[in-house]
């Protein structure tokens, strides 16, 4: 009679592989930064031989490029069309751009002028991170009742989260405003810890508190 274990073999045998490239092929490493520190290691001794992945279209050694501007884009694209996501998420960081440079020359004295972040991807970044939970709410069945169980979210996760978050508030607009435009000005808001999209997550953390008292559900 089988075991377990040779059913689960079976199983993972069966299972489809989407990939062209067998799981033994090694993964690139496109980034000059990264291929540096690789060659300064032990580490490219171990994969000198071995075959190696082709990059992927989207990846580059661009200074340029951002991994969570990328996801960002691709949480904005709708139906595969990512040429519009990317018109889309480059506008909004013109208009960060502009609105910043605007501000900076408007103020008066140097204080002023040294605490406003001209940088666009820093302020994406920052609106990213503020936006960020920690909590979130999970369904839990006791009894014939669903409970709201607050439970800890993965880093991943919170962070789709927090991109959803951004795009929904910047959706919140009226019909003659532009979405970029609405998108710039909730990065620079979600950058200083303002901003509807940050108010969704305190919301969110606020549910979680209020149903603390179910938090040890998820260990039952």
């Amino acid at each position: 009679m089988r075991s377990l274990n040779d059913f689960r073999c079976c199983l993972a045998s069966l299972t489809r592989k989407y990939s062209v490239f067998p799981t033994n092929y090694v993964q690139p490493v496109y980034r000059k930064e990264d291929q540096e520190d690789l060659f300064q290691s032990d580490e490219v001794k171990k994969i000198l031989h071995e075959k190696i992945k082709p990059a992927s279209a989207s990846d580059t050694c661009s200074e340029f490029y951002d991994k969570r501007v990328l996801k960002f884009i691709n949480t904005v694209m709708k139906n595969g069309n990512k040429k519009l996501a990317v018109t889309l998420v480059t506008k909004a960081f013109e208009n960060v751009k502009r609105k910043q440079l605007e501000r900076y020359h408007k103020a008066k004295t140097s204080e002023e002028k040294d605490s406003i972040e001209l940088d666009p991807f820093v302020i994406f970044h920052k609106a990213v991170d503020n936006c960020t939970p920690i909590l979130q709410l999970r369904g839990c069945k006791k009894g014939g009742i669903t409970y709201q169980v607050p439970v800890p979210i993965t880093p991943a996760m919170a962070q789709h989260r927090s991109m959803l978050w951004l795009i929904e508030a910047a959706n919140m607009k009226d019909s003659d405003t532009r979405f970029y435009d609405v998108l710039a000005k909730e990065f620079i808001a979600a950058s200083e810890n303002q901003g509807r999209a940050v108010k969704l997550k305190q919301e969110l953390h606020k549910k979680c508190q209020a149903n603390r008292a179910y938090a040890h559900f998820r260990w039952m």
